[in-house]
């Protein structure tokens, strides 16, 4: 690993005017220098540890140390700088190759994953501390965007023929004709109370997220994007306000001609590798980033930031979009195991964060776990009406 100059200069002007929240007026009062005399055209001097550019090493993880050596100057000690390269390009995953079955990074192998620190968004906090030093207002609470995602792993349980013939098998031959017989009867076509649930949000953006390539073995069931299902469901969700994303294949493939340039992987299994592909196919928005074991902030932050790339030092033309929360995350054993009145209890802490920042929520629901058998529906309902 390593970086040209240029590329670095390029980064930590990015990471600074990020950390001031997009105002590059403010981000010149800021300097990235161990020499102090910078004060004297600076109003903020970060200090660099010398890691940028050449090697990965593990961010400083406890409280920012600040000198205000005169009135309206100060010196950050801590090399938040670095501390946001880390987090936002995903360095630390190139070093840990602990994965899962998936080959998912989980935030039981992540540094996060000590003291809960998942769930609270330090890059966040870094740039309300800058912009205090500098005598900035802080940003309003409030949400930013509010993303209400849904990943569409299947449109029914029934109206296939291997799902049909499955509930015959099991003795669901009531269940197994209705759906056939309307869709609208199928246990997983929960769309239509999904878009009413949503609808409840007068600024939210639902993004529903499809698959477009081969449904075999953890893709499967596969739907047609040219039947009739499929393009009603298309409608309503476009008639409700909706956009498209694509859902990508759990073994990485891309479909050749995308519906959307905003992306989810199936099954969370966003890497590095993934987000090299991602560009060159021409996708601008990337959905993945949260953790599948644990609700909170993979990337330390809750606002939307361009990736860069930890090998090259570039900074790229994707954009990651936080995720917060996904529904399977707080339920399953394998994860975090929460009862309903835990999973919603963390929410609401999880979306304060995120208002105080002003940063973006982004909840993930799925259609196929709103049913009887999960707190999922009654859980969202909830999330929705403190939104």
């Amino acid at each position: 690993m390593g970086a040209s100059k240029r590329g670095v200069n390029e980064i930590v002007d990015y990471i600074i005017t990020w950390l001031c929240y997009g105002d590059s007026e403010l981000a010149k009062r800021v300097a990235y220098t161990k020499d102090e005399k910078a004060l004297e055209d600076h109003d903020v001097i970060i200090v660099p540890k010398g890691n940028l550019g050449n090697r990965i090493v593990l961010p400083e993880m406890d409280k920012v140390q600040v000198e205000q050596p005169a009135k309206n100057k100060a010196i950050i000690r801590t090399d938040i700088v670095y501390n946001t390269f880390f987090f936002i390009s995903r360095a630390e995953e190139t070093f840990n190759t602990n994965r899962d079955n998936h080959d998912r990074f989980l935030a039981e192998y992540s540094i996060l994953g000590e003291k809960n620190r998942m769930h609270i968004p330090m890059l966040d906090e870094h740039a309300r501390l800058l912009l205090k030093l500098l005598n900035a207002p802080l940003p309003q609470s409030g949400f930013g965007h509010i993303y209400l995602t849904h990943d569409i792993d299947a449109i029914s349980q029934y109206r296939h023929l291997r799902g049909f013939f499955g509930g015959l098998h099991r003795g669901e031959k009531a269940q197994a004709w209705a759906a056939i017989r309307d869709i609208h009867n199928d246990p997983l076509y929960t769309f239509p109370w999904l878009m009413e649930m949503d609808a409840k949000v007068p600024n939210a953006e639902p993004i529903y997220f499809v698959k477009q390539t081969a449904g075999t073995g953890f893709d499967y069931p596969q739907y047609s994007l040219h039947g009739r299902d499929f393009k009603q469901l298309k409608q309503m969700i476009l008639d409700h306000g909706g956009q498209l994303g694509v859902h990508s294949s759990y073994y990485g493939d891309l479909p050749k001609k995308p519906i959307s340039t905003l992306h989810r992987t199936h099954f969370l299994r966003g890497s590095t590798s993934h987000f090299t592909r991602l560009i060159k196919a021409g996708y601008t928005d990337d959905f993945t980033m949260g953790f599948p074991d644990a609700a909170g902030f993979r990337l330390q932050t809750s606002r939307a930031v361009r990736w860069i790339n930890p090998y090259t030092y570039k900074l790229t033309t994707l954009t990651l979009h936080p995720l917060l929360v996904m529904d399977n995350t707080l339920n399953q054993e394998n994860y975090m195991d929460l009862t309903e009145d835990e999973a919603y209890f963390l929410c609401e802490r999880l979306m304060d964060k995120v208002r105080m920042h002003h940063g973006d929520l982004c909840l993930l629901w799925h259609n196929s776990n709103i049913n009887d058998t999960t707190y999922h529906r009654s859980l969202y309902e909830k999330i929705i009406n403190c939104i």
